[in-house]
């Protein structure tokens, strides 16, 4: 089922909307959700609130793609819940991914109220672009999807301490483009 007969759907509210996004797409949002929260059930919990949010936004929201619409909703409750969760104990995996940008975006904000700002969205956009799409691409998968260095080494077919060396490169060419940009690192 294409993703305009699903979104037709939602306008429709027929419930098979919910039930074919979930076929389609229910293994892709479980990863997004995994891969910031590391359990299962609190992922699978994400997922379903994100098809309940976009129950309640389709309509009057009609998304050209379904696919980023929905993983965008599942990682901002990921990154909600994952804050809850954090209040008590720590995810390592997320939060060394989360100290790798501080180098980038240290200042009197924190990374998260900087980002959610949308101060510096717009200039990582623009640098992101810049790149080659390889680099893009690992920074996107680590930063983006939360995948593991292990992960994002089997799926480019790179060792490990490349993908690493990439990574810390890019982060220091973002650092100087922020600071090229005005930012304060």
């Amino acid at each position: 089922m294409t993703d305009q007969t699903i979104i037709d759907l939602f306008w429709q509210r027929s419930e098979d909307a919910i039930r074919n996004k979930s076929q389609k797409y229910g293994k892709y949002l479980t990863k997004i959700a995994m891969n910031i929260l590391n359990y299962y059930e609190e992922s699978e919990e994400c997922v379903n609130d994100t098809y309940f949010a976009a129950w309640k936004q389709i309509p009057p929201d009609r998304p050209q793609r379904l696919l980023p619409y929905l993983g965008r909703i599942t990682r901002c409750l990921a990154l909600n819940r994952y804050d809850y969760l954090t209040a008590q104990k720590r995810n390592a995996e997320f939060t060394l991914q989360l100290s790798e940008l501080e180098e980038c975006l240290t200042g009197t904000d924190s990374v998260e109220t900087q980002y959610e700002s949308g101060e510096v969205a717009s200039v990582i956009s623009a640098f992101l672009r810049m790149q080659p799409s390889d680099i893009r691409n690992i920074f996107i998968r680590r930063y983006w999807f939360s995948d593991s260095i292990t992960e994002i080494a089997s799926r480019f077919h790179l060792s490990e301490s490349k993908v690493k060396s990439t990574l810390f490169r890019t982060r220091k060419r973002l650092k100087k483009h922020l600071e090229s940009e005005g930012y304060h690192v």
